[in-house]
């Protein structure tokens, strides 16, 4: 189970601004004077380079099937497809095919287009 590892203040405030990109480092330092913390956020490719496009789909498929508890043999027996053949899916080392796609996300209850 997660245990949430830091409360937030219940007094907290989120802002938002809008302006020249030149006075975003000057407005930053502003308002960290006032105590507010900066908490804007960078793509998530930006932040792990090394997930390249191709294992995108297998990644999103043991996500899938880790969300939903499912262990690789019970998703084989739910979807017919050979439990070594998710592996090599959810490993990047086979592509998934659209029509493999739709039965996979039929038996995680999620979109097929995750998958490819």
């Amino acid at each position: 189970m997660r245990a949430l590892t830091k409360e937030r203040p219940i007094n907290a405030v989120e802002l938002c601004f809008t302006g020249p990109s030149e006075k975003r480092a000057e407005a930053i330092f502003m308002i960290e004077a006032l105590g507010f913390v900066d908490t804007s956020s960078i793509p998530w490719r930006e932040a792990f380079p090394e997930v390249d496009d191709a294992a995108l789909p297998g990644i999103s498929l043991r996500a899938a099937r880790r969300r939903e508890g499912i262990s690789q043999e019970r998703l084989s027996i739910i979807t017919g497809i050979p439990q070594r053949h998710v592996s090599e899916m959810e490993n990047g080392k086979r592509p998934i095919g659209k029509e493999t796609a739709k039965r996979l996300a039929k038996a995680l209850s999620t979109s097929y287009k995750v998958f490819l």
